[in-house]
């Protein structure tokens, strides 16, 4: 019998052919399954976050007074309107987040012997991150929409998004994934945590209605011009880690249509900030969209750190097991 290969790179390399052996007894049902619910959470997600970005540009956040029903019912049919709608639309977006949580975990469990040991747990996390979400979610009424709780409302939602959006990268993988070389991977994760610093400097500066205030009557200007001046090295990391891509592995691994989307995507939330303040905020599609393109950006980030930071083995079955197929 022949003995594998030593060294780091044959042992890193054990690691996805033992899951790819692992993968190979879970019913085609099952993977299929897992990537369909997987791709539906990162939706829903993207939309989770638009949505409350919607709801407090709309000033609706208290629309449903009390928790967790709205006006004491399932559907407020008597008082609903433009800002209920949204304020009833993200609890109900939120609920079917975590009931799709609740199904990607138990399929993770009841196939664990033939699964990633990683999905179960991702799937927890996952799980905890939403009951979390949930509980912000409650406070933020509770409390009547205190800054902190909002900000922390919003950071939940977008660890949620990052760790979905990874999650899903590792079920779709192709069955080979070459990674890039070390420094464009730190890069990456340079990035990513610019970007969630930027979000949450936004949170921070939206939940306490700062640019209002600032353009209005001149107070609270530190908030807006922190997230104007972070918004520099996010925005570098993001088109550099999209250059960069071009002379690495990076491209060859599947990378390239999400790194360039990402770094396209820059520009153009770049231009809605701008737009947002010149306009005042007065155009609210101007300001949601560019919440939309920040939960793009988070998404993206989340799938290329999926991709080249864990390295795991995806759920599709290899070619030699279709071949004998």
């Amino acid at each position: 019998m022949d003995l594998p290969p030593t060294g780091s790179h044959s042992v890193a390399a054990a690691v996805p052919e033992q899951s790819r052996n692992r993968l190979a007894a879970a019913p085609a049902g099952v993977r299929r399954a897992l990537i369909l619910i997987s791709s539906h959470l990162v939706v829903a997600v993207v939309a989770l976050v638009v949505i409350g970005g919607a709801t407090r540009v709309m000033e609706a956040g208290l629309a449903c007074p009390d928790w967790p029903l709205c006006y004491g019912a399932l559907l407020p049919g008597r008082q609903m309107n433009l800002q209920v709608f949204l304020e009833w639309f993200h609890r109900l977006d939120a609920f079917l987040v975590g009931l799709a949580l609740i199904a990607l975990l138990a399929v993770s469990l009841r196939w664990a012997a033939v699964l990633p040991r990683w999905l179960p747990w991702l799937s927890g996390l996952a799980l905890v991150l939403v009951a979390a979400q949930g509980a912000l979610g409650a406070l933020t009424v509770i409390l009547l929409l205190a800054a902190g709780t909002v900000t922390a409302h919003l950071t939940t939602a977008l660890l949620l998004l990052l760790l979905l959006s990874g999650l899903h990268q590792l079920l779709t993988a192709p069955a080979v994934t070459p990674q890039p070389p070390l420094w464009w991977s730190l890069l990456c994760g340079l990035a990513t945590l610019l970007l969630l610093g930027q979000c949450v400097l936004g949170a921070s500066m939206a939940s306490q209605w700062a640019a209002d205030l600032c353009l209005q009557a001149g107070e609270g200007c530190r908030w807006l011009l922190a997230h104007r001046l972070g918004a520099y090295p996010a925005a570098v990391a993001i088109v550099a880690l999209a250059l960069g891509a071009q002379f690495t592995g990076a491209a060859a691994a599947g990378l390239r249509p999400l790194v360039l989307t990402a770094g396209l995507l820059v520009p153009g939330q770049v231009l809605l900030g701008v737009l947002t303040l010149r306009l005042q905020l007065a155009v609210p599609a101007v300001t949601i969209a560019h919440q939309l393109l920040a939960a793009l950006l988070v998404a993206l980030l989340g799938a290329l750190l999926g991709r080249c930071l864990l390295g795991l083995a995806p759920l599709r079955p290899s070619t030699l097991e279709a071949a004998h197929g």
